[in-house]
């Protein structure tokens, strides 16, 4: 058996030569959904990689091991504070996947938020690529300090999800080095990941697999060494990947290199016996690394587990504290002071709701989490009467009936029984391959049924819905990547297997939700009952009754039928009669996901009408809105206070409490704009796929710097937060550049004070934005971009503390696209140091006398 030291001390090209042709073809290939090849023979052993970037999920989105969640990365973002997201990536995420025997993680996603549609875009950093990449950095950084490999993702351009394997992203050279490349190249030259990922879409015309950016930018140019893996099925030839630099194509099943096809590719002399060992040598290294960083974690493949020390619960919830943004306070309504209250009203669809990530592979099984409304309980002194009503329903499909199945003798969950078919009849052999209890009703079942049981097999659910307290109809929702029936006390109430609708559901091979409604008596134990396959059903213009690629899925809601009106009318009386008003809305990992895109920015349903209710009837309300990326907020004005709070993970409901009644002091301020509306934003007519082509129209134009160029105010700037303080900025000094042209000695010190003038201690969170000079030689440039940024932490009141931001190259360069280098011009450049892109406190200048040109990092 092979042992870590053996790979950490060999010569890997000795190794890689001396292994068998067919060893090396197999190391560029995944083995399973979650391994690379081991080479036993040779002393390699395989070593396992997991999804991140919010959490460990481990081998298994069914029945999977139960995790850490931290806060999506715009919250991450948020903080701007590098310092606190490296802590917490280290302690949170590399000892989490240490746990799970995962060596590498799949993040972090550094992709842009060209438009807050994308669906992804919660999974981000920033819409800035100076904030991302920094903030990348520190994250990868710190991960792999601890032994545990990084996969930056999605190189490059995959910025949008629906048609995300086909369509081609049309990037002008200068807006994909200056925007899209930028957050990957601010990561490599500062924390150099172990590995790479390829996004699924072409950009200028050649998947990012097969593209020539792998070598030209990512090899020669960066001079990066790390691994480059393909997205999961995100390889569509061989040849061309092979020779283009894509190490290993993953996952390990239906894959393109096979032994059969490499061979023969290889006696076509498409590729060459020398590519593929370049190809094996690649995740060689990165075995090695991971050998040497964490050897105890290689061929991880034991019990995975995790753990819920004090220290990091009390990390998760500072990180999810120090997230919080603060859109709004007028009147100072917050903090609130607990001890004056004598009732409060909790309302709002998301209060109660499981609402800690957004979906597709960010998703993850919380080990423990704590709702808004929850926070707002635990926070609040005993004697203070605390009401509810959810107001209004705003799922995409109906919530997960988690923790309401019950079995017969009263365990949390259903009995799943799992039939092999004795034919392509569906005819179910006479007994059960395996008998399981499972404790989720979305199931993700991919690669995680029984390995003895046939290829078309069945699954059989059985348990009881905990009784209602009173007579009411539930409507149930079933989603089916597969075909499912849906029996309640043995009437079919949903048949999703003999006629189906396709849908996005389960990475684009699922149905879309069928409904149904069932009146349920009070008291009752209700038995549910689902018929489940793993062949899908035929639809219109897709008859085919095949397994889904991908795995097969299965996804059981419910919730009680809602009086519209009614609900309203209840939570304006709740608000009414109470000292405050706490309305939590907002959007969750249906209307935010990997797999498609959303189609509005409005919050769903009839939110919107519920908040605005609840503002009038009560002037002393607070409206906490969660979602990953920018919503509409047509009630903002008349609302005294907001409070963005992203999705946090875990620890939710407590960090909102935290800044709801001051015992955190808000610093968070926004990663990405918040348009007044959709149609505000800068991608808006030419986000989606035309042809299978997404021309990116606003060029260099994304983001705050849109909106400055065309002078359009948006209803939250870049960069805006707001404390329970307030801060001074003074005494700016710049500490001009060296003479030398010499782009490596370049550098500018940006120093100044920051005052509290306020009464309470706070962090804050300066912006430094570059001015270009007028550009002599017609170049079009943005009116300003941020180029640093420091987070000055805990100042008391009336203290001053002094902050010094350097300025590199990086600052004052721009893409020349007609000699293909980064240039700084002569001229005139201005430093603005700012609360948020449209808060400029302070302003000077310093002066570049000489031109200099540079390539690389």
């Amino acid at each position: 058996m092979s042992k870590p030291s053996d790979i950490a001390q060999a010569d890997l090209d000795k190794l890689v030569n001396d292994i068998k042709l067919e060893d090396a073809i197999a190391l560029t290939s995944g083995v399973g959904f979650w391994h690379t090849h081991a080479v036993p023979s040779a002393n390699i052993p395989a070593i396992k990689v997991s999804d991140g970037p919010n959490g460990i999920r481990g081998n298994h989105f069914f029945m999977g091991t139960p995790a850490k969640a931290i806060p999506s990365a715009t919250a991450l973002g948020a903080t701007w504070d590098t310092e606190l997201i490296g802590n917490a990536a280290a302690k949170l995420l590399a000892d989490e996947a240490k746990l799970r025997g995962a060596s590498v993680i799949l993040a972090p996603t550094v992709n842009i938020q060209r438009s807050p549609l994308g669906g992804r875009s919660f999974e981000s950093f920033s819409e800035d690529p100076h904030l991302s990449g920094h903030i990348a950095a520190s994250y990868i950084a710190n991960v792999q300090s601890n032994g545990i490999g990084a996969c930056i993702k999605h190189f490059v351009g995959n910025d949008m999800e629906n048609d995300r394997m086909a369509y081609d992203s049309i990037i002008s050279p200068r807006a994909l080095r200056e925007i899209y490349l930028m957050p990957f190249m601010i990561a490599q030259k500062y924390a150099s990941p172990w590995a790479y990922m390829t996004a699924y879409n072409r950009v200028n015309g050649l998947h990012m697999g097969e593209n020539p950016l792998l070598k030209e930018v990512l090899r020669d140019e960066w001079k990066s060494d790390a691994m480059v893996m393909s997205d999961w099925f995100g390889t569509y030839s061989l040849s061309e990947s092979v020779n283009a630099g894509s190490d290993l194509e993953m996952p390990g099943v239906g894959r393109w290199r096979t032994q059969d096809q490499m061979s023969r590719a290889l006696r076509s002399k498409k590729i060459t016996a020398r590519t593929v060992r370049e190809r094996a040598k690649k995740v060689l290294e990165l075995v090695q690394k991971c050998a040497k960083g964490a050897p105890e974690v290689l061929d991880g493949d034991g019990e995975e587990r995790t753990k819920d020390s004090p220290e990091d619960v009390a990390l998760m919830r500072q990180l999810a504290a120090q997230s919080i943004v603060l859109l709004k306070n007028d009147g100072g309504i917050l903090p609130l002071k607990s001890g004056q209250l004598k009732k409060v009203a909790v309302i709002g669809p998301n209060a109660k709701a499981r609402v800690l990530s957004g979906g597709g592979s960010a998703a993850l099984k919380a080990s423990y989490f704590v709702s808004p409304y929850e926070g707002v309980v635990n926070a609040l002194p005993k004697g203070v009467e605390i009401t509810y009503h959810e107001g209004s329903q705003a799922f995409l499909t109906l919530p997960t009936l988690d923790g309401e199945l019950v079995t017969e003798d009263g365990k949390p969950g259903w009995i799943g029984s799992w039939y092999s078919h004795v034919d392509d009849k569906f005819t179910l052999a006479p007994k059960p391959i395996k008998i399981q209890l499972v404790d989720e009703t979305n199931m993700m079942i991919s690669n995680s049924h029984p390995p003895e049981i046939s290829e078309r097999w069945s699954l059989n659910l059985r348990g009881f819905l905990k009784p209602r307290a009173t007579d009411v109809a539930v409507e149930f929702g079933l989603t089916v990547a597969g075909r499912a029936k849906l029996y309640i006390d043995g009437k079919l109430v949903i048949d999703n297997w003999t006629k189906q609708r396709r849908g996005e559901s389960f990475f684009g091979t699922g149905s879309v939700e069928e409904r149904g409604i069932f009146q349920c008596k009070a008291g009752v134990k209700h038995e549910v009952y689902v018929e489940f396959s793993n062949v899908k059903g035929p639809a219109d213009n897709d008859l085919d009754e095949v397994i889904p690629l991908g795995g097969p899925g299965l996804r059981l809601g419910g919730a009680d039928v809602l009086d519209g009106d009614k609900a309203i009318q209840e939570s304006v009386e709740l608000a009414k009669a109470a000292d405050v008003a706490i309305v939590v809305v907002g959007l969750n990992a249906d209307w935010e996901t990997e797999g498609y895109d959303r189609t509005t920015l409005a919050l769903p349903g009839r939110t919107d009408e519920l908040v605005s209710a609840v503002l009038k009837a009560n002037p002393k309300t607070v409206v906490v809105t969660q979602s990953g990326s920018s919503i509409e907020m047509p009630w903002a004005e008349s609302a005294p206070a907001i409070v963005h709070a992203w999705y946090l993970g875990n620890a939710t409901g407590d960090a909102i409490a935290d800044v709801l009644f001051g015992n955190v002091n808000p610093s968070g301020k926004l990663s990405l704009t918040f348009p007044k509306r959709l149609q505000d934003s800068p991608s808006y007519g030419h986000f989606a796929s035309q042809n299978g082509k997404v021309r990116y129209a606003e060029d260099l134009f994304v983001g705050y710097k849109h909106y400055e160029n065309i002078g359009l105010a948006p209803l939250f700037a870049f960069g805006h937060g707001l404390s329970y303080t307030t801060f001074e900025y003074s005494g700016l000094e710049l500490i001009k550049p060296k003479a030398s042209a010499n782009a490596e000695d370049f550098e500018v010190t940006v120093s100044l004070s920051v005052k509290n003038t306020g009464s309470v201690t706070g962090s804050e969170a300066v912006q430094v934005y570059i001015s270009l000079p007028a550009a002599p030689f017609g170049q079009l440039h943005v009116p300003k971009q941020l180029q640093g940024f420091a987070k000055v932490k805990e100042i008391k009141a009336g203290e001053s503390k002094k902050v010094s931001i350097v300025l590199d190259k990086y600052a004052v360069s721009y893409w020349e696209e007609g000699i293909s280098k980064w240039r700084a011009e002569q001229g005139e450049y201005t430093v603005s140091v700012a609360a948020s892109s449209s808060d400029v406190r302070l302003t000077g200048k310093f002066e570049i006398t000489k031109e200099f040109e540079w390539r690389g990092l």
